[in-house]
């Protein structure tokens, strides 16, 4: 059993010209011997964003803090803490914080390498 908090993780800091304040912290992987899953908690900054992408793996997300939007493919959704997301796999998205920022936790499959996992 692995336990661990969210603090005693080191961020992984993205800035690009497709993602501004980000940051990823990968608290459960394969590494840890996770066979199915990975769980990452992304922290956003004020007005922010992750790249606008698609993958060929669904993930599921839970909003921790914070407000903004996922945006898709026609349209923006408001997200704010207890909001819960599936996306689906090769669906366009990526997520805007808002002026507080947000903090948001994603599930994706272990063996899965994200565009912000580089």
């Amino acid at each position: 059993m692995k336990i661990i908090h969210k603090d005693d993780v080191t961020a992984k800091v993205m800035e690009s010209d497709e993602l501004k304040g980000v940051s990823l912290r990968v608290m459960v992987s394969a590494e840890d011997g996770a066979p199915n899953f990975a769980l990452r908690v992304f922290d956003v900054a004020p007005n922010g964003h992750t790249p606008f992408h698609t993958h060929a793996w669904e993930h599921e997300v839970y909003v921790l803090s914070g407000s903004g939007n996922v945006r898709r493919e026609n349209d923006d959704v408001a997200i704010t803490p207890g909001t819960a997301l599936y996306i689906e796999p090769n669906e366009k998205h990526n997520f805007v914080a808002g002026d507080e920022g947000l903090s948001f936790i994603c599930v994706i499959p272990a063996e899965q390498k994200c565009c912000m996992d580089k």
